[in-house]
């Protein structure tokens, strides 16, 4: 599978560790950054770039990972057709790609460690979108409008 990684300075070990696995593991890894340790730098710049190279890349996935997750999941999902979500255990990786067709994980470098990082993606992974109609039919809504009042 064609994987996007990025990461912002607290994320960096975390991301240069689970790209080694996942090339380990046969995948084709694309590093979105950090690429050195800048205490302070901002996540939306990897975030940004893992994002438009997941909605131009059909059928490839992102991988970011931040202090919280929060923040690069927020910012990954400004993007038209991005689905980025936050899994913080492999039960929610599953309904990630089952329901939602989500095509970006996102981690915590805080709150996980190396294993449990990779257990979630693989996880992520391997797990399908469950393609009934009505979860069609959810999804396409995300991106229907862009101004909600």
């Amino acid at each position: 599978m064609k994987i996007y990684i990025g990461a912002d300075y607290r994320g960096l070990e975390r991301k240069n560790q689970l790209m080694n696995y996942l090339l380990a593991a046969g995948h084709e890894v694309i590093d979105d950054g950090a690429y050195e340790y800048h205490e302070g730098d901002d996540f939306n710049d990897p975030a940004v770039k893992v994002a438009k190279n997941v909605r131009d890349d059909l059928g490839s996935i992102g991988i970011l990972i931040c202090d919280s997750a929060h923040g690069v999941t927020m910012q990954a999902n400004r993007f038209k057709g991005i689905r980025a979500a936050h899994c913080d255990n492999t039960e929610s990786a599953i309904l990630a790609r089952e329901h939602d067709d989500a095509n970006i994980l996102c981690l915590s470098a805080h709150f996980m460690d190396e294993a449990k990082m990779q257990e979630i993606t693989k996880t992520f992974i391997e797990t399908s979108f469950t393609n009934l109609e009505r979860r069609v039919r959810r999804i396409n809504r995300l991106d229907e409008r862009e101004d909600y009042d």
